[in-house]
């Protein structure tokens, strides 16, 4: 099993100096059908590939059950902790996205994580900075990442 590399810097102003890097990998996060059966319920998305495995194996073309892309997209939040930490931040929010794109379905029993890169970082006119990464939320024992994203991210201090 991998555990998170994370990079871990002390202030706002040591971001720059990153732009262009790999910030590091995330811990791997198991997506068990109950996972994806919480999400079905928390947005009501029963579709049968994501909750009924017996028609999934039957009928699927995935063989099996699958996770909703945007479970797997969600999950960037815990492991977006692990790959990146500024120590005098006092409060950070998700600004956004610019690109989602879920390339390869991640099976119920999978495992993910997140590689991420800081593409750009930028001072906001009242304060803090704003970042955008490029990540991969990988699926274990597959080349493809399940989903590449572009994320948003501001910190303030």
């Amino acid at each position: 099993m991998t555990t998170a590399t994370t990079t871990r810097v002390a202030t706002l102003a040591d971001l720059a100096a990153l732009e262009g890097r790999p910030l590091g990998t995330s811990s791997w996060i198991d997506i068990p059908q109950h996972r994806i059966n919480t999400f079905a319920d928390a947005t009501d998305d029963h579709q049968w590939i994501h909750v009924d495995p017996e028609r999934a194996n039957a009928e699927s073309p995935f063989g099996g059950p699958i996770a909703h892309g945007y479970l797997t997209l969600s999950l960037i939040i815990p492991m977006w902790d692990e790959v990146l930490t500024v120590d005098s931040v006092t409060m950070a929010v998700n600004y956004g996205l610019n690109k989602v794109r879920f390339t390869n379905p991640v099976p119920a029993e999978g495992r993910v994580r997140l590689n991420a890169t800081l593409q750009s970082v930028e001072e906001l006119p009242k304060g803090g900075v704003q970042v955008t990464v490029a990540g991969q939320i990988e699926l274990e024992g597959s080349e493809r990442p399940a989903v590449v994203v572009e994320a948003v991210y501001r910190f303030f201090e």
